[in-house]
């Protein structure tokens, strides 16, 4: 344990207010290490993964800045299981790798460090070395009402996104704790609070 390390996984499906809760903690002092920025900064060019999906998926998904079009790779891959299977096996040791030098530099520091991955899986438990999982969680009418106000997407396109994520019970299923995010800001406040109160105590 050196140091007083405590290490969470944090995860919650599209619109339960995760990256808030990630920014908040991060506000307090935890070391945040996210995963969706990793999985861009993994895909850069000249990255070998940035080769190996164009390889894959043509020239078609590279932007005119010569990155990668994140919204074109996205919607080819949408709804196309095969084309996402492969763009995860290109990606996904990539990131690993990434997140598991990011946990061992978290053994010299300490405090407490919170892994933001959208997708947690309970494997991620043992990779990562995670002492807890903290599960951001709302009801998914009002993560979609949340959406498609703040991102401009259809509730069509919100409900498909939400199906593709990994089932709302599953993921509670994992958890050690709830972020409660179903009322006002004012309560997300004191159930972050609430959060970090408890991450401390474990320290």
């Amino acid at each position: 344990m050196g140091h007083n390390l405590v290490v969470a996984g944090l995860s919650g499906g599209i619109g339960s207010g995760k990256s808030t809760v990630s920014k908040a903690l991060g506000g307090r002092g935890a070391t945040i290490v996210d995963a969706d920025k990793i999985a861009r900064e993994v895909c850069l060019n000249g990255s070998t993964a940035f080769y190996a999906i164009v390889d894959r998926f043509g020239q078609g998904v590279v932007s005119g800045s010569g990155e990668l079009d994140r919204e074109k790779l996205a919607s080819l891959v949408f709804g196309d299981e095969e084309a996402l299977r492969d763009l995860n096996a290109i990606t996904h040791p990539e990131v690993g790798r990434v997140l598991v030098e990011r946990r061992v530099a978290l053994d010299e520091t300490g405090g407490i460090g919170i892994f933001d991955i959208p997708l947690l899986q309970p494997y991620h438990r043992e990779l990562l070395r995670l002492d807890k999982i903290v599960v951001v969680d709302c009801p998914p009418e009002i993560a979609i009402s949340r959406v498609v106000e703040s991102r401009n997407m259809t509730d069509e396109d919100v409900q498909s996104r939400i199906a593709a994520q990994m089932d709302r019970d599953k993921r509670l299923a994992m958890a050690d704790f709830v972020v409660d995010n179903s009322g006002s800001l004012a309560q997300l406040d004191n159930e972050i609070e609430r959060l970090w109160a408890w991450l401390s105590s474990l320290r």
